[in-house]
């Protein structure tokens, strides 16, 4: 009798995993197909949208990897990197792939007779497909020990053994007061960005002796003149002017509430700690995006049941 093998939980899981991301990166290139490389708006909402479609897919791993570790199903120490190597193993494996089909093609047309001109026209257009495929293949090999990705990874194992994940902010140049506004919500106060940024223009400018002496010009380095910190001040408040530590101090002092900044390689950072209101918390990110520097909201991890009773009820 032929002897069955039954897969234990965790295998079952992971084989899940891997078909799921084979899902995801066949999804991936579908999406690039479609849009031309000169549109550059429409392939840098390409590339967010990607992005965002990658750490859903994390975070929906981790969340079921926790879930079966705190059910006795495995080894409760979970590894973010183990994900990532899978779907590293299944890219190389897919340029691999490629290499041997094209080696197989060559072999085949030396054996046989000499190929028609329009036989040739549709092997030269094939081989270039292929190659363009293979192109993808290893940047997106080289996309998962990039900076972005590995970022990625450091903040989701800090968020999972926190209980939380990412809400998605844009990135448009207001994301810290959105990150804040949305946090802000979370514990039940309507401020709205057009308030956060008026006010803090506003505190600013009345303890001003507290910020000039922190900003200066960056192209000569003197500290910014009374003129100039008005008008830094005007940005703050009527234009899409990033915000940082300078903005987020005022905002404590705002909101008489601790800010917390997590970061995925240092230590959490923690302003406006002479306030005793829980704190909200931000992530900072400093290579989510081809601009630079990102801040994103964060939420408790949802229990996959609840989700799953939620999109039956839709």
């Amino acid at each position: 009798m032929e002897e069955v093998t039954i897969d234990t939980a965790e295998e079952m899981l992971a084989k899940q995993h891997r078909k799921e991301k084979k899902d995801l990166q066949a999804k991936i290139q579908s999406m690039k197909n479609a849009v031309p490389k000169n549109a550059k708006k429409r392939r840098k909402q390409l590339t967010e949208d990607i992005t965002k479609l990658e750490a859903e897919l994390s975070q929906k791993h981790n969340e079921e990897l926790r879930q079966l570790h705190s059910s006795g199903g495995g080894d409760n120490t979970v590894s973010v990197v183990y994900i990532s190597a899978v779907l590293v193993e299944e890219v190389v494996n897919g340029v691999e792939s490629l290499a041997l089909e094209g080696e197989e093609e060559q072999k085949d047309a030396k054996q046989g007779g000499g190929p028609s001109k329009a036989q040739k026209r549709r092997d030269k257009k094939a081989a270039a497909e292929k190659e363009r495929e293979r192109r993808i293949a290893e940047a997106e090999v080289e996309n998962l020990s990039g900076l972005r990705h590995q970022e990625g990874l450091k903040l989701s194992q800090k968020l999972v053994e926190r209980q939380l994940q990412i809400r998605e902010i844009s990135s448009d140049g207001h994301c810290m007061y959105r990150a804040v506004e949305d946090q802000l919500g979370q514990h039940g106060l309507g401020l709205t960005l057009k308030d956060l940024r008026a006010k803090t223009a506003q505190h600013m400018r009345s303890h001003a002796d507290d910020f000039l002496p922190f900003i200066t010009n960056t192209n000569t380095g003197d500290m910014y003149t009374a003129d100039e910190f008005d008008k830094y001040c005007s940005d703050v408040a009527d234009t899409a002017a990033w915000g940082g530590q300078l903005e987020l101090r005022a905002l404590t002092q705002i909101l008489q509430r601790p800010i917390e900044v997590l970061q995925a390689d240092s230590p959490a950072i923690m302003i406006g700690e002479e306030f005793n209101k829980s704190p909200i918390t931000l992530i900072y990110m400093r290579h989510a995006y081809g601009l630079g520097e990102h801040y994103n909201s964060v939420e408790r991890m949802k229990d996959p049941a609840t989700q799953e009773e939620t999109r039956d009820s839709l």
